[in-house]
């Protein structure tokens, strides 16, 4: 399966949205176990693992053209794992030059959202990410159309505005 959502980031012109609402992805990533079995990143850019580099050139390429980058993250309380695991590397996303904000999922009942996570870009598509069952990607769709970007856009703004920041932002356990 292509992997669009560089391509799509590459090309912003001024704006590139991340809405993440699963509560896990991917289980068996080998990073994830090292986090399970007790490593930290504390801060520091050197535990990150190896492909972080080429996320974060990315990210620092786009803003540097002017392109803003907002992830917004709707998430279970308690938080599971995974969200643990999330939270303490977005230093990282942060200080790459993202904007990361965390919203607790029943502060967002009342906001109509996509069916899926999702990157819209330059307010004019939208690529939905379709997960499996256990959180591995199945597949991506492109979609242009007025009513689906509308439809995102709002609901994006709705859940940015009631976020919480990265740094403020603490984990119920």
């Amino acid at each position: 399966m292509k992997y669009p959502v560089r391509e799509g980031i590459s090309k912003a012109r001024h704006s590139a949205v991340h809405l993440e609402m699963r509560d896990s992805y991917t289980p068996n990533d080998p990073e994830f176990a090292r986090w399970r079995a007790g490593h930290r990143y504390n801060g520091d850019p050197a535990r990150l693992p190896e492909w972080w580099g080429a996320w974060r050139d990315l990210v620092q390429e786009t803003t540097a053209r002017g392109v803003v980058m907002r992830r917004a993250r709707i998430v279970s309380e308690p938080v599971t794992d995974y969200i643990s695991y999330e939270h303490d590397m977005t230093f990282a996303n942060v200080a790459a030059g993202e904007l990361v904000r965390w919203l607790p999922r029943r502060r967002a009942a009342d906001i109509p959202l996509p069916g899926t996570d999702l990157w819209m870009f330059d307010g004019e598509s939208v690529l939905f990410t379709y997960f499996s069952g256990v959180g591995e990607v199945v597949d991506r769709e492109r979609r242009t159309e007025p009513e689906v970007v509308q439809l995102v856009a709002s609901s994006f703004e709705l859940v940015w505005e009631r976020a919480t920041p990265h740094g403020e932002y603490k984990p119920v356990q």
